[in-house]
């Protein structure tokens, strides 16, 4: 009986290593947009409070973007994957 999970032949290594840059530069404009929002936000001494916003804006953001990625390189997958 063959595995009900087998997907055949799976993305290619560039559809992953895409897939893993674009979480990098996911966390990368949410951490950018966290500390942009802080720092609009905050008054006065704000340097914890703008790296924590920084910190919560980088993983919200990757988290986001692998999300997503997770989801096109699966449906590659599929597509890939030969008939029954």
């Amino acid at each position: 009986m063959p595995d009900a999970f087998d997907t055949g032949p799976g993305p290619s290594r560039t559809a992953f290593l895409l897939a893993y840059f674009a979480v990098i530069l996911g966390g990368l404009f949410g951490a950018t947009l966290g500390y942009g929002v802080t720092e609009i936000g905050c008054h006065g001494d704000c340097g914890s409070s703008t790296a924590i916003g920084a910190i919560v804006g980088a993983v919200i953001g990757a988290v986001g973007t692998g999300v997503v990625a997770v989801l096109a390189l699966r449906a590659m997958a599929e597509w890939r994957r030969p008939p029954r």
